[in-house]
């Protein structure tokens, strides 16, 4: 009965001042409608209620219009998290990050790496030459720009840029290198005898010179007459002799392939590495051969292999080193039908190694 009867008595006082001050009341008693309705909502609410980035938005915006010492009574938040929302939307505003950057645009990735190969491939390129090759090619680009990119990835300017290094050269030089180095063979009674072995860098092929029990430079440089003999005309096309700092070649084992137009080219002390191809070819003689037979006498390891004449002139690979390649000829074998003909295998060293051929 109490309750009826506050309720006729509010109603009464809500339309006083629409009777008096003629207002629009309509518009009010909805947004009271809406306050109540928010207090009930939140108290049956067991947790904290949670805002999108949209209300967020809204709320901060609609803060403009109310004087904000309201701001406690209308609001579902209080104002300090209105004045929170309201800096990060200014904040955004003032955000850099994400927009375009401005001055000179970056170089692509792909004109970075022709400027790095241009400067590996050219030792001798400045960073002015490399721009105007790029230039040349249809790729304008400052030098200044050209000079960041290389100092950025570690390559010093040209004539002291470093470089070539020592697997680079003998690349680049490998058909003009013939490379020397002295190895060691053990007999059954614990003698210890000593090879000369010569490779061409270009074709693998291999030279022997010789076995003997003491290596000195006299036998050496007899070696070295051998070899440029057995060589011939394909001394024409090489430059250099590859080889350590052994006491044993002397100035007259040098003299021999100067006189030949040939540069001496000295490995550097304890660095076997320099000396690489004829350090594994070696090695291969050792596992494929040496591994396999009994040496009793110096006589024995000229058996083992074929003379040098044969190693370096036959089309198949031979004796010791059997992985060395081919040299080309101009006119190859014909090709056999393996249906009516077979290959014949022929045994070196008992089996060791095998060579086949097609029976004539």
């Amino acid at each position: 009965m109490i309750i009826s009867l506050l309720y006729k008595v509010a109603r009464k006082l809500l339309s006083v001042p629409g009777v008096l001050l003629r207002r629009d009341t309509a518009k009010d008693a909805e947004l009271v409608v809406l306050r109540h309705e928010n207090a009930v909502l939140r108290r049956q609410l067991a947790g904290p209620v949670r805002y999108e980035p949209e209300d967020r938005f809204w709320l901060a915006a609609l803060s403009r219009l109310i004087p904000r010492h309201r701001w406690r009574e209308v609001f579902p938040v209080t104002p300090g998290t209105l004045l929170a929302w309201h800096r990060r939307f200014i904040a955004a505003k003032w955000d850099y990050s994400r927009r375009a950057r401005t001055g000179r645009p970056p170089t692509r990735a792909a004109l970075k790496k022709l400027i790095l190969q241009l400067a590996r491939e050219n030792a001798r390129w400045g960073h002015r030459r490399i721009q105007g090759e790029l230039a040349r090619l249809g790729h304008p680009i400052a030098a200044s720009t050209v000079w960041q990119i290389l100092h950025a990835a570690g390559i010093d300017p040209a004539p002291r840029r470093t470089g070539p290094t020592w697997r680079e050269f003998l690349t680049n030089q490998a058909e003009g290198i013939v490379a020397v180095d002295f190895f060691h063979l053990d007999t059954v009674l614990g003698r210890r005898l000593y090879a000369l072995a010569f490779l061409e860098h270009g074709t693998r092929r291999l030279h022997i010179t010789g076995v003997t029990a003491h290596p000195t430079r006299e036998w050496a440089v007899q070696q070295a007459r051998n070899v440029t003999t057995d060589l011939g005309t394909r001394m024409e096309s090489l430059r250099f002799l590859l080889r350590d700092r052994d006491d044993k070649y002397g100035p007259s084992f040098d003299a021999i392939f100067q006189a030949e137009e040939m540069e001496i080219l000295k490995s550097a002390p304890r660095a076997p590495r320099m000396n690489a191809h004829c350090e594994r070819i070696i090695g291969s003689i050792r596992r494929e051969v040496l591994d396999h037979v009994l040496i009793m006498t110096k006589t024995t390891p000229g058996r083992s292999w074929p003379p040098t004449s044969s190693t370096t002139t036959s089309t198949a690979p031979t004796g010791p080193g059997t992985n060395y390649r081919p040299a080309p000829t101009s006119n190859p074998p014909p090709l056999h039908n393996l249906d009516t003909r077979k290959p014949v295998r022929t045994r070196v060293l008992g089996g060791v190694i095998n060579e086949y051929r097609y029976a004539a």
